[in-house]
């Protein structure tokens, strides 16, 4: 017997303040895709620049478009948490894509049976402005995912990781770098299900790491990972973290 495929809907997240170099291929990579139980959300952040343009010439392919004052990209995010209706949640940043125009179909057609997993996730290529394919992410993603996987760092890019709306919850604003890294974990301490696609989902556009929060980042990202892991695991697995930390004024 033919066992009906699911036909989850994904709410595709985009958080944008001052954009206009890099928005237009991102919304174009959503409108282009085959799969169309989409809802496309763009939370803006009141951009001074043609950002708002730019959304405009594509408004009529826009679920739901906010523009105003936040207190940051995480605040941003938790307003597009708010807003959105789908199975599964995405948050494609302003500049990354998906790989092919074919992404989402191709994720739905990696789950097995008709039970939606919690998390569906996948491999990041790095790609420079002009979408040219750079190499794939440092750190790759473990053929079985858990909670604890990020022990070793956020294995998962975040655009890459698409949790069950259900077990969603608001990113931790005390966090001003690394909430993505703490809201990746806590949902994935509640899930059962986690699926590997084996698949590139995200196109990440390079723009060289940003060292002036790169200390602080490392500090926050340790702070959690003290919080989920404990002081002493975390301490003993990451000698080199601290000593970069303390090393690297």
């Amino acid at each position: 017997m033919h066992s009906v495929h699911p036909t989850p809907k994904f709410s595709i997240i985009t958080v944008t303040y001052n954009a206009e170099k890099v928005l237009e291929d991102t919304i174009q990579s959503v409108i282009a895709q085959t799969y169309h139980h989409i809802e496309y959300i763009i939370v803006d952040g009141a951009s001074k620049d043609g950002t708002l343009s730019i959304i405009n010439r594509y408004r009529s392919h826009i679920h739901t478009v906010v523009s105003e004052p936040d207190k940051g990209l995480y605040d941003a995010m938790n307003k597009g948490i708010a807003l959105a209706s789908g199975d599964y949640l995405c948050f494609l940043n302003a500049g990354d894509c998906f790989h092919e125009d074919d992404t989402l179909q191709q994720m739905v057609h990696t789950i097995n049976g008709n039970e939606l997993p919690d998390i569906l996730y996948g491999e990041t290529a790095i790609v420079d402005k002009d979408r040219h394919f750079l190499r794939m992410r440092r750190l790759s993603a473990p053929e079985t995912l858990t909670w604890k996987s990020f022990k070793q760092g956020m294995l998962v890019c975040h655009q890459a990781f698409f949790p069950r709306h259900t077990l969603v919850e608001p990113y931790n604003l005390q966090y001003r770098f690394s909430a993505d890294f703490d809201w990746c974990i806590r949902i994935m301490k509640k899930a059962r299900i986690l699926h590997n696609t084996h698949l590139t989902i995200i196109d990440y556009l390079e723009e060289g790491m940003t060292t002036r929060n790169q200390k602080a980042s490392l500090k926050e990202r340790f702070r959690i990972m003290a919080k989920h892991y404990g002081l002493i695991g975390t301490v003993a697995h990451h000698a080199w973290f601290v000593i970069r930390a303390v090393t690297h004024q």
